[in-house]
Parts: structure tokens; C-alpha cells; sequence
């Protein structure tokens, strides 16, 4: 195998699970404010894990999503009630894949497939579930184990004891910059999913490789 990669390990939101229809169901309940509902929420989720873990005050990701989503609609001056609130946060329930992730999974299934995510247990069950996935990967792992986020290296410490695999035999993928930041620091072979083309951030790291889109990794790491 490639690189001497054993394992190839994805990020969940914004890697392998679209967030479109999260941004589709913010829309239909809020015409013309979708947009940048969706954006708000999903900014206000990711600081509330870094705030979260760096005060010790853990919640799972379904509470801090929960938090995120009533910040987001108050700032905006939305109304949200508990039913409006309930059908917003099932929308991470059934997440599609994005288009390209069945093709590249089937593949890398040489590998030891698996998913490391700041999602609770029960919200990646779901949308592994929806989407198709069930059976497709090792293990799926939360950092609700260790009740911190990422990019604690507690929560990358998880993927080794799991999988058996030391961590320079593992592949990391993600679409967002800081936890390919966080993968690296810790050892592994990183590659980031810029679908956005966004610029690097600045944090003292790069990732091994950069792909636009997840099929990307076949030149490195397929037959």
C-alpha cells in the first residue's frame, strides 16, 4: 500500500455528510435568511467545541449544536420556537454524502476505513444510517469518549487505540484546515478536502496533500 498508510481516516461534516440540506431546511423555515442562518449556526457550533473544551465545561455536539442554532436565530431576530427548533436540529439526522464519497470509499476498502468526529454517538449513527453507510467503516468514533473536542490531541489519541494502526500508518482527511492542523501535530499523514478554495491558515503546520474533492486521494492512495 501507498505511503505505508494502513488506515484512512475521514472527518463527518463538511468531508464526508453535505451540509446542504442543513442549509436547505434553515431556507424553507426562514425564506431569503437560510444562508446565513446555516453559516451563523455552523460558526457559533464550532466555537462553542473550542470554547467548550478549553473552559472544561463538555457538552455533546447535540447540545452545543442546540446552543448554536438559538444563538444563531436570536442574533439574526428569528423566531424559533420548540417545533421550528426540533425540525432545524433533525436535519443533521439525515445528511446526504457528498457525491463523490461512495466511489472513493469502495475504492480505498484495501484500508481500514474509519470516521473520527466531534459528533455525539447518536447523531453520527443517524446519518451514517441515511446516507447509505452502515458497514462501509472499522469503527466510527466520537470525541464524546474523552469529552473534549477537536483538536485536542486526546480526541486523535482515540483513532490508534481503535484501530490498532500506529500513526504515521495513518491517513487523516478532513475539509476543515484546524483539524488537519490537529491531525498533523499528532502524527499523521494529512490530507485536506479544500472543496472552498480557501487559503491555508496560518497555524505552523501544512497538510501532506490538498485535494478539491475526496476522489482526489485515489492518485495517492488507491490500487
Amino acid at each position: 500500500m501507498k505511503l505505508g498508510i494502513q488506515a484512512v481516516v475521514f472527518d463527518a461534516y463538511g468531508t464526508l455528510f453535505d451540509l446542504h440540506s442543513v442549509t436547505a431546511r434553515c431556507n424553507r423555515e426562514f425564506p431569503g435568511q437560510g444562508a446565513a442562518l446555516s453559516r451563523l449556526w455552523r460558526t457559533k457550533q464550532l466555537e462553542y467545541t473550542w470554547l467548550r473544551s478549553l473552559t472544561g465545561r463538555y457538552e455533546d455536539f447535540w447540545m452545543v449544536t442546540e446552543s448554536a442554532l438559538v444563538f444563531a436565530c436570536s442574533y439574526l431576530s428569528l423566531a424559533c420556537p420548540p417545533k421550528t427548533r426540533k425540525e432545524l436540529m433533525e436535519s443533521y439526522l439525515h445528511l446526504d454524502v457528498f457525491p463523490e464519497v461512495r466511489p472513493t470509499l469502495a475504492k480505498l476498502s484495501q484500508y481500514k476505513l474509519a470516521i473520527l468526529s466531534n459528533g455525539s454517538p447518536k447523531m453520527l449513527a443517524a446519518a451514517e444510517e441515511s446516507a447509505g453507510l452502515r458497514g462501509v467503516f472499522t469503527t466510527v468514533i466520537s470525541g464524546d469518549e474523552v469529552k473534549i473536542y477537536k483538536p485536542s490531541p486526546r480526541v486523535y489519541g482515540l483513532i490508534s487505540k481503535r484501530l490498532s494502526v500506529l500513526e504515521r500508518a495513518i491517513a487523516f482527511v478532513s475539509s476543515n484546515f484546524w483539524d488537519i492542523a490537529g491531525a498533523k501535530t499528532c502524527g499523521f499523514w494529512t490530507c485536506w478536502a479544500n472543496r472552498c478554495n480557501l487559503p491555508e491558515d496560518k497555524l505552523g503546520v501544512r497538510p501532506d496533500v490538498t485535494v478539491k474533492t475526496l476522489d482526489g486521494l485515489i492518485g495517492y492512495l488507491g490500487e
